[in-house]
């Protein structure tokens, strides 16, 4: 079954712009739009016709209203480890509930599970998983963020690079069907790689993904450590510096070398 997600850098070329893309992401109809107002109205008329269109007319959850609820704080949450029963707690319904809607979102295509990885896949699955949704600009819409500016070096920059560059990856695999298993990992400590790309008949990539334009050490350390305990692997480094450089056994090199990742052995 081929899927169709919201263009790609590759795809948009010259008409690409990041912040663009990470205030109102890549669906295409919002390319044919010229003012930033014209783009947060789609936005939230999209977000609405998914409620209506495929929610209420296939009646997948018997009452709206929470489950509008819990739209807003799934957005919220994007890209976060999920807490299940916080959530439960803030939309007003159980946790096997919160569970079902995140289904709901995975199964209409609005999003995907990022699992936390562990050798073991039953082990795996007993984790929390982290959740993102399938477009930075819908995601926007959702929490009601979409008519705020992002500034480059704050927070939500940070939080919407990471969200794109793993967007960008997941596009990827699908359309190449390479067959990747995506995850993250966390520790005990809350020590986090960002992502881990298993490939089938190559080394696991660990990958730290920074929006910043100056890369040093403090930025590797973790991956320099990890790098030695998932055998066999390699580490990159995937940030906006434009210098490509080695630091320990982590490859630091700007995002639009992305490609780089899918050839590497």
């Amino acid at each position: 079954m081929n899927h169709l997600y919201p263009l790609t850098s590759s795809e948009l070329g010259d008409s690409f712009n990041l912040i663009e893309i990470l205030k109102f992401g890549s669906l295409p109809k919002v390319f044919a739009l010229k003012s930033d107002l014209e783009k947060e109205e789609f936005l939230r008329a999209y977000s609405f016709s998914y409620l209506k269109e495929e929610i209420a007319s296939e009646q997948l959850v018997r009452k709206l209203d929470p489950f509008r609820n819990f739209l807003e704080i799934a957005a919220q949450t994007n890209g976060m480890v999920l807490n299940y029963s916080k959530i439960a707690r803030d939309v007003g319904v159980d946790t096997k509930t919160v569970q079902s809607y995140f289904q709901i979102l995975e199964d209409t295509l609005v999003g995907f599970m990022l699992p936390a990885y562990h050798m073991s896949i039953r082990k795996q699955q007993v984790l929390h998983p982290k959740f993102y949704f399938f477009d930075t600009g819908v995601k926007r819409a959702l929490e009601r963020t979409i008519n705020q500016p992002i500034f480059e070096r704050s927070f939500a920059f940070g939080n919407a690079f990471e969200h794109f560059i793993i967007l960008e990856l997941y596009r990827i695999n699908a359309y190449l069907r390479k067959d990747w298993r995506f995850s993250y990992l966390r520790t005990k400590d809350n020590v986090e790689v960002d992502l881990i790309i298993e490939r089938p008949g190559q080394p696991s990539v660990l990958i730290e993904i920074k929006s910043t334009e100056i890369i040093d050490e403090a930025y590797c350390k973790t991956l320099n450590t990890y790098v030695d305990e998932i055998v066999p692997s390699v580490a990159y480094c995937i940030s906006r510096a434009k210098e490509r450089k080695k630091i320990g056994k982590v490859l630091c090199f700007h995002w639009t070398e992305m490609e780089f990742l899918i050839c590497s052995e």
